[in-house]
């Protein structure tokens, strides 16, 4: 596994690139042919996955809010923000992505993890208290 710093470089971009609206960027921080798998869902390819986002969230912004790494594991916890292109309601959401990293320095797979719960409430009547 790539030591702390490279993680971390690895993780600002990666943030960084969320924040570009350019799926390719993001897939760029996966090795060729790398997935992701969202809330124990189907491993999908990583552009398929942020092009999908970045649609239903034209104006997404990520903040990467802690980076902890524990063996061979580096938990990535974010924020997102964004406008629901289909409600037009505003999301603020929380969660993490489990990486595994390959020798290459890249992203091999994630598993990711949020509230669809609080998302879905969300989607439907904006970010705010539940209530």
């Amino acid at each position: 596994m790539p030591d702390r710093r490279q993680i971390e470089e690895l993780a600002r971009g990666y943030t960084e690139a969320w924040c570009s609206h350019d799926a390719a960027r993001v897939a760029a921080y996966y090795r060729p042919g790398g997935t992701i798998a969202i809330n124990g869902g189907q491993p999908a390819g990583i552009a398929d996955v942020a092009n999908s986002f970045i649609a239903a969230f034209p104006d997404i912004e990520v903040f990467m809010d802690d980076l902890r790494l524990a063996g061979d594991v580096a938990e990535y916890h974010w924020t997102f923000t964004g406008t629901s292109a289909e409600t037009g309601r505003p999301v603020q959401i929380s969660g993490f992505e489990e990486w595994t990293i390959g020798a290459d320095g890249l992203i091999a797979s994630s598993r990711g993890k949020y509230d669809q719960v609080e998302y879905e409430r969300q989607i439907r009547g904006g970010a705010g208290p539940a209530g």
